[in-house]
């Protein structure tokens, strides 16, 4: 997800919050919820959570707390209890479509080609994209106060992030005509194309042999301001890996 829509979706969720301070009984649980909310690094992320939840053992925030505490885990690399949080979350709304999604991409992103329980993973991760996408698909808008225009903009761009979970579980099972065509849907439901979508597609399509289209995709991908630097370093060296098996070839 790009740096724009992240933004956009920001923004939307920040409108979201207001709805779940109806939730909040007391000035002291809307305190440990707003240190949560505004925590800057995963560590004081998790903490603030922790404190929400041993604070406030009925608080109706415990999908959200959970969920950011699993996603701060996601930050800092640790898979193990990314996946537990996340899980904890879906058992309390099993609706959360955030932690669907944070599930699918952590399955994703830690199965390796030779993991014992690969399959066994990729289909965890499977199951949490596509149930992502279902229940996105039957989410109301969580607050009148956001337009129809960003409601469905940030739908779109959840359910880009599921289509990408599914590209990677392709990418692993080296089904590369899978992944590009989940990468492409991808792309095209997002609201703004993300340049690291862009490379991802231009490698599924790289290892397909089509050195023509992966060469434009990563072209796109390095002309995108939004472009960070560690993409564009990939952009930059799968390019040169398609140019040189394009020459090659011939």
């Amino acid at each position: 997800m790009n740096r724009f829509a992240r933004l956009m979706i920001c923004g939307v969720l920040a409108v979201c919050a207001a709805s779940a301070f109806q939730k909040l009984k007391s000035q002291k649980e809307f305190d440990a919820y707003k240190a949560m909310m505004t925590a800057t690094t995963p560590d004081a992320t998790i903490a603030a959570a922790e404190n929400l939840l041993t604070t406030f053992a009925d608080t109706e925030l415990k999908p959200l707390a959970l969920y950011m505490e699993a996603d701060a885990y996601g930050r800092k690399g640790e898979f193990e209890k990314a996946v537990v949080f996340g899980e904890r979350s879906l058992e309390a709304d099993p609706k959360n479509y955030q932690a669907q999604l944070l599930l699918a991409r952590q399955y994703a992103g830690h199965t390796g080609e030779n993991d014992l329980d690969k399959e066994e993973k990729l289909g965890k991760a499977t199951k949490y994209a596509n149930d992502a996408i279902a229940s996105i698909a039957a989410a109301a808008k969580p607050n009148p106060q956001i337009t129809d225009a960003q409601w469905d903009g940030a739908k779109k761009s959840f359910t880009a992030e599921a289509h990408e979970a599914l590209g990677m579980i392709a990418d692993v099972r080296k089904k590369y005509d899978v992944a590009a065509t989940e990468y492409k849907t991808a792309l095209d439901t997002q609201p703004t194309p993300d340049p690291a979508t862009l490379v991802r597609y231009g490698m599924a399509q790289e290892r397909q042999g089509k050195y023509d289209e992966a060469i434009a995709s990563f072209d796109k991908a390095l002309a995108d301001p939004n472009a960070v630097g560690a993409v564009k370093t990939i952009a930059t060296n799968e390019k040169a890996k398609a140019t040189a098996a394009k020459a090659a070839k011939k």
